[in-house]
C-alpha cells in the first residue's frame, strides 16, 4: 500500500536542518507524482499549528529590528539574497502545512500545493547556493517570522489562509522582484538577477493556485468571492499592506480588477 502523503507532508515540515527539508520535500514530492503517496482519507485531524522543524540560526526579529542595507556592497546584496531565501524556506512549510493542515479538498488541491513545496525547494536551493558564492550562507543573517505567524492566524480556515498567505505576503515578491532584477543588472549581478528571473515566473503560478482554491472555497460556501477578500484584507493584512502593486502579473495570478481597487484602497 503507497504511503500517506499527510504522513510525508508532516515529516517535511518537522525536518529542521535546510538540507533536511530541501531533501524530504523533493523526495516526498516524486513520490507523490509516481502515485507513491496518497491522500489518506482516514488520517488523524492535524495537530494544533506550531512552528516546524528550523535551524538554529536565521535569528528571528521583529522586522523593524532588520537593519537596512543597500545593494552596493556585497554584504549588503548577500543580506538581500539571505532575506529572499529565508521567505523561500519559509515557503516550503507553507505548502506542506496547507496540504497537512487542510483535510476533504479536491485531489488537485494537493497536488497543486506539493508541487509548490516543491518549486520552494528549489528557489531556497539556487539562493543559498548563490550565497555560499559570496561567502555566505543561510542563517549569516537576521531574518523575520511574519510568514509562519500569518500562516499561524489561518489555521482555521482553509479559505483565508488561501487569501492572504499567497495571494497577499507571498504576492509581495511579483510586486518588488522586477525592480530588485533591474538593480541588479545596472550593478552588474547577472547571477542573482537570472534566479529571481525564474522565481518570480513561477510564483506567478504560485499566487494563481492561492487565488483558484480561494474562489474554490468561496463558491463551496456560498460566498461572494470579492467583498470577502476585503473583509480578509481589513480583519488581518492592513499593516503588511504595501503598493505599488504589478497589476500585470497580479492579474496574471488570478486577481481581479475588483480585488486589486481593494489592495490599492487599502494599503493607502
Amino acid at each position: 500500500m503507497a504511503a500517506s502523503l499527510i504522513d510525508a507532508a508532516r515529516a517535511c515540515l518537522a525536518a529542521a536542518s535546510p538540507d533536511d527539508k530541501v531533501a524530504a520535500t523533493h523526495v516526498a514530492a516524486d513520490a507523490f507524482r509516481r502515485g507513491g503517496l496518497v491522500i489518506d482519507a482516514d488520517a488523524p485531524a492535524p495537530r494544533p499549528i506550531a512552528m516546524p522543524g528550523r535551524p538554529p540560526r536565521p535569528h528571528l526579529v521583529h522586522p523593524r529590528e532588520l537593519p537596512r542595507r543597500g545593494f552596493g556592497s556585497d554584504e549588503g546584496r548577500a543580506a538581500f539574497i539571505h532575506a529572499i531565501a529565508h521567505i523561500e524556506f519559509n515557503a516550503i512549510d507553507l505548502g506542506w502545512d496547507a496540504v497537512y493542515r487542510f483535510r476533504g479538498m479536491p485531489a488537485q488541491y494537493y497536488a497543486d500545493w506539493v508541487m509548490v513545496a516543491d518549486d520552494e525547494a528549489r528557489h531556497f536551493t539556487m539562493l543559498r547556493t548563490r550565497l555560499q558564492a559570496m561567502g555566505f550562507d543561510y542563517g549569516d543573517f537576521g531574518a523575520h517570522n511574519g510568514l509562519w505567524e500569518m500562516a499561524e492566524k489561518t489555521a482555521h480556515d482553509v479559505l483565508a489562509r488561501m487569501a492572504l498567505v499567497p495571494r497577499v505576503l507571498e504576492a509581495r515578491g511579483l510586486d518588488v522582484t522586477p525592480g530588485m532584477i533591474v538593480k541588479l543588472r545596472a550593478l552588474g549581478d547577472h547571477a542573482t538577477a537570472d534566479i529571481l528571473e525564474v522565481i518570480l515566473r513561477e510564483e506567478i503560478a504560485h499566487v494563481a493556485a492561492g487565488s483558484r482554491w480561494f474562489r474554490w472555497c468561496c463558491e463551496r460556501d456560498g460566498i461572494d468571492p470579492e467583498p470577502r477578500f476585503r473583509e480578509l484584507l481589513v480583519e488581518y493584512a492592513r499593516a503588511v499592506l504595501h503598493g505599488p502593486f504589478n497589476v500585470d502579473a497580479r492579474s496574471a495570478a488570478g486577481f481581479s480588477e475588483d480585488e486589486l481597487a481593494a489592495l490599492v484602497q487599502i494599503s493607502g
